[in-house]
């Protein structure tokens, strides 16, 4: 099976997202990252948290962008964590109840290729339960101030991460890593 690799892109001071989940910031910063472009060709499947899902799309007005996975630049399919399962379907679209049974799903789904874990919550979820691998950062020159950090932990937490690679890309600052033992 595959391995689960948390991906986001997030400013200098340590955010995703801005306050209420704001998206609009990351347009600026979504120019060319030969890393993103070949990273995408082997997601095999996406596990998002549902706010992740349903929120901001940083594409938003982009006719064959808005509401896709990396802005049209991924297909297949996608499991969406929540306690809310809606009772319309939506097309490549499995929403799941629990962490441990979509992870699951997700990972058959992905074969040997990565599950793609969108969302802070998600993210923090798998590595507490030891089933995230490896993290993907994009770093874009920009201070947030406030919003969704990439990973917290009240109370404080001490995550081991060994580097796997480096990379510049005219819009971000590319860290590789993998969760240690």
């Amino acid at each position: 099976m595959g391995k689960a690799l948390y991906s986001a892109t997030m400013s200098l001071d340590g955010f995703i997202a801005g306050p209420g989940g704001d998206m609009s910031w990351l347009t600026e910063h979504l120019g060319p990252n030969p890393t993103v472009r070949e990273f995408v060709e082997d997601i095999g499947a996406i596990l998002a948290g549902n706010r992740s899902f349903r929120g901001d799309d940083p594409h938003k007005g982009e006719p064959g962008k808005e509401g896709k996975a990396f802005g049209g630049g991924w297909d297949g399919l996608q499991f969406v964590l929540t306690h809310h399962i809606p009772d319309t379907p939506v097309p490549d679209v499995t929403f799941v109840g629990d962490l441990e049974s979509g992870l699951a799903e997700a990972k058959a789904a992905a074969g040997a290729k990565y599950v793609n874990i969108i969302g802070a919550d998600v993210a923090r979820q798998c590595l507490e339960a030891g089933a995230l691998d490896e993290i993907l950062v994009c770093v874009a020159p920009v201070l947030l101030g406030d919003g969704v950090r990439l990973f917290e932990a009240p109370g404080g937490s001490n995550v081991k991460l060994e580097r796997l690679g480096v990379s510049e890309a005219p819009s971000a600052t590319n860290l590789w890593l993998r969760v240690a033992g």
